[in-house]
């Protein structure tokens, strides 16, 4: 542009300035250079303009100014006499193509046709262009059909149509009819088609292109070698991906995107965050989409001191203004479980979009702060902003934390006023939102009304029934899932393996796992193994138990241990319990709960000797036992309740209610359970058991709504066996349902029973 100005006055001086060529080439040297300004005067001042100055102005301002602009000054054309040619519509088709502006396109298409150019293979490309990238892939295909002749760019033009509308498998299907026809695909139809197949995920039609590629000799182009590491990342080969990459000569910064993407993609984020360090190293700047795979990549590993890394990064890139990078930030903080960083980005955020609200509702709900997700969900609908899928799946899980039904009917309502309660992702999480708030009745006839279901959606209810207690209602269930087209996948059957565990049906839980190995080809994860271990353990199979463990192909980790000392825990098995809590003192010696597990084993068994040990053992390490709590709902108020406190306001009151109901209890037949305290006397015994957290709740709920109301309690631990069996009690004399959420699984007691039939 410099030397541009330099060589100006040289054609004044030289008295050039007036020749017809010497105005051609400054307008189009300046509107090369997007010096528009300039150009218009160069051409205003002309008193004789040519045609061929108009086609190089309108050129210019198709290329370097906005669409209004170029329509305007073609207006102009039409004003002053000059009759367009070809390229004059192929530039501002390709205009309203990339402004997706199918009003003014038409127009266009209109005057071409009306021109005479209605048989003109680059000016009916260019309409074939316009109606792709409109998303009008049918009238696209009209106008490529009705063309007389066809050569290698419209090819390419439908079928990069057909491939970016995701239509892939009619993008090959005419990559062969091309042929066909006798035109061999170029490196622009493969770098079109080769995206395709990843789409697609069908490695297959992928190596087909690859040998092509290989033949025709484009292997050494940097774009076809990016679009085959693409392709066979995205297909489930990334070793293939690798050798791709690692053979290329060169490498554009796309290159190393569809590296890393690959990587993130199949879960080796780790070798992600390789690659991307050595891109660094080699001096490559990274953009954008390099900076969200890298936080993808940090997120998936948790790993909050690299996330931190890329953060510094992204601000000296000064990329700190692109939404989607911050909102990618927001999911890297919020997975590596520093929500209140999640935060201040998003509070610092300008021009945040519907994704970074649901980013946030996200973080917060995954990271157990269901208020402030709630809060934010609300927020959100206050600023105008309507929520979307995405929005629903993301605050309906954290509702259903909360376990309250009268929310989860207010929820259900908000998914039926905004029109998602045909999407199968909102409605599979209001499934498992009512089965989470103890609602399993009403999760099953939304399942039943779904007119389309995910394996996410069986794989719901499978679950809700299984910590419901309904272990043959999940078997049935999966049966029946078993007969239609969508398949179990490993989440299904663990799903229906634990449901087995809660309702002790060994034999068919043994079978679902033989059957997902051998008629499914499904690797069993750690928790598979757990299940199965709780399976045999929870029906007093525990020699069986601790025999599998043993045979395990694999390293048994926490889940599995922990299954087998909770087990020897409900079967008084010494031996056992010792074993598997040395285990666990080994992979995870920081936790209290494994110690207190073991410490009531030794109480049972009245080993006070070994009981002291552990004690000690816990004091020295300053591990606690987690504090029972249990909450109850009442009125938009949630009242909590700990084990013998007495900091709510009606304390006196519940307490002479409990002595009252107590004595009720025990005329019906409750004996307390003294053998699960120890070291106090007996009518200490009793005190203490009378103030366990659940019966306090109990009493609340009971003094503060009316006769008949269904009483809902969520409780932190597992239920104690003593309030298992008063709560049945309480049931019975008070005629009240009461449904107890547990850390495990929900417990319905009715007329003297509880679901769980004591198995639990």
């Amino acid at each position: 542009m410099k030397e541009l100005h330099q060589i100006l006055p040289l054609i004044i001086k030289n008295a050039l300035y007036n020749e017809h060529l010497f105005q051609t080439k400054l307008v189009s040297l300046f509107c090369k250079y997007g010096s528009l300004n300039e150009a218009a005067r160069v051409f205003e001042p002309i008193e004789d303009k040519l045609d061929v100055l108009y086609h190089t102005m309108l050129k210019g301002y198709a290329k370097n100014s906005s669409l209004d602009e170029a329509v305007s000054f073609f207006r102009r054309m039409k004003c002053d006499d000059v009759k367009p040619v070809v390229y004059n519509f192929t530039y501002l088709l390709k205009v309203c193509a990339d402004n997706t502006d199918l009003r003014r396109g038409k127009e266009i298409h209109g005057q071409l046709i009306t021109n005479g150019y209605a048989s003109n293979v680059f000016a009916m490309t260019g309409v074939v262009n316009l109606y792709a990238k409109c998303r009008q892939i049918d009238e696209a295909y009209k106008m490529f059909d009705r063309m007389p002749e066809r050569d290698l760019v419209s090819w390419n033009t439908i079928i990069a149509g057909y491939a970016q509308n995701g239509l892939s498998q009619v993008a090959f299907d005419l990559v062969l009819r091309m042929q066909e026809e006798g035109q061999k695909p170029d490196s622009i139809t493969l770098v079109t088609i080769l995206p395709a197949a990843a789409d697609m995920g069908c490695l297959r039609s992928g190596k087909s292109i690859h040998g092509y590629v290989i033949r025709s000799r484009f292997s050494s182009l940097v774009n076809i070698s990016t679009a085959l590491v693409d392709m066979y990342a995205k297909c489930a080969s990334v070793g293939t991906a690798r050798l791709i990459f690692h053979r290329m000569k060169q490498r554009t910064v796309v290159s190393w995107n569809s590296m890393i993407d690959g990587y993130v993609q199949s879960g080796e984020s780790e070798e992600a965050m390789a690659i991307f360090q050595k891109m660094l190293d080699e001096g490559v700047e990274p953009t954008n989409v390099t900076i969200m795979q890298a936080l993808h990549a940090c997120a998936d590993l948790g790993d909050l001191e690299r996330g931190k890394f890329v953060h510094k990064l992204l601000d000296q890139l000064k990329l700190g203004s692109d939404v989607s990078v911050m909102n990618s930030l927001i999911s890297m903080y919020s997975k590596c479980k520093r929500v209140d960083l999640a935060a201040k980005v998003f509070e610092n955020l300008q021009g945040k979009t519907i994704v970074s609200w649901n980013a946030m509702i996200l973080g917060y709900a995954q990271n157990g702060r269901v208020n402030e997700a709630l809060n934010h969900f609300c927020e959100m609908q206050s600023q105008r902003i309507k929520p979307d899928s995405f929005s629903m799946v993301s605050v309906i899980p954290a509702l259903a934390e909360l376990s309250v039904t009268r929310q989860a009917k207010w929820m259900h309502g908000l998914v039926i006023r905004t029109c998602w309660d045909k999407n199968v992702f909102v409605m599979t999480a209001l499934v498992d939102m009512y089965a989470k708030c103890g609602a399993i009745g009403t999760a099953r006839k939304l399942f039943d009304m779904m007119e389309e279901r995910h394996v996410t959606t069986w794989n719901s209810m499978i679950d809700g029934y299984g910590t419901h207690g309904l272990g043959k209602a999940a078997v049935e269930l999966f049966n029946d899932m078993q007969k239609g087209t969508i398949k179990p996948n490993d989440v299904t059957f663990l799903c229906v393996i634990s449901a087995c565990s809660h309702s002790g049906l060994v034999k068919e839980g043994l079978s679902f796992f033989s059957s997902m190995k051998e008629d499914y080809g499904l690797k069993p994860s750690m928790d598979h193994y757990g299940a199965m271990v709780d399976l045999l353990g929870r029906a007093g199979k525990l020699n069986e138990a601790w025999d599998f463990i043993q045979k395990m192909p694999i390293e048994p980790g926490i889940t599995v241990f922990g299954a087998m000392l909770g087990a020897c825990k409900i079967h008084k098995n010494v031996e056992l319990g010792e074993k598997a809590a040395q285990k666990l003192f080994e992979l995870n010696p920081d936790e209290g709960g494994y110690h207190v597990l073991l410490s009531n084993i030794y109480a049972t068994a009245s080993m006070w000797d070994k009981l002291a040990r552990v004690r000690t053992i816990m004091e020295k390490k300053g591990l606690q036992k987690t504090p029972g709590c249990s909450l109850v709902d009442l009125r938009n108020e949630v009242h909590s309740f700990y084990s013998g406190s007495t900091s709510h306001p009606q304390s006196k009151r519940i307490y002479a209610f409990l002595d009252k109901l107590g004595e009720e209890i025990k005329a019906a037949g409750y004996v307390p359970d003294m053998n699960s305290i120890h070291d106090v006397e007996d009518d200490v015994k009793q005190q203490l058991l009378n103030s366990h957290s659940e019966k306090l709740a109990i009493a609340f709920g009971l003094l503060n709504t009316s006769p008949g109301t269904t009483l809902h309690i969520r409780k932190n631990l597992r239920v104690c066996g003593d309030c298992h069996n008063a709560t049945k009690y309480i049931s019975l004399v008070t005629g009240r349902e009461i449904i107890v959420r547990d850390m495990h699984r929900f417990h319905h007691f009715k007329n003297g029973t509880c679901s769980c039939g004591d198995y639990w």
